[in-house]
């Protein structure tokens, strides 16, 4: 015989299993991890720091 099959909860799981491909390739289209965007971060603070550190400043007389 056939196995019994009820139809809302397949009808969701085909719905999450889409959902979730979806997610996963946003994940890899869009998605950083917090320590990613915060290293950047850094280092932009840093570079600009470092710039400001080096500007000559014009004589004011």
């Amino acid at each position: 015989m056939a196995e019994i099959v009820n139809l809302g909860r397949a009808r969701k799981a085909r719905a999450r299993r889409e959902r979730e491909s979806e997610a996963d390739a946003n994940r890899r289209r869009f998605g950083r991890t917090k320590a990613e965007k915060a290293a950047d971060r850094d280092a932009k603070t840093r570079t600009r720091q470092s710039l400001d550190a080096k500007r000559l400043e014009p004589d004011k007389e």
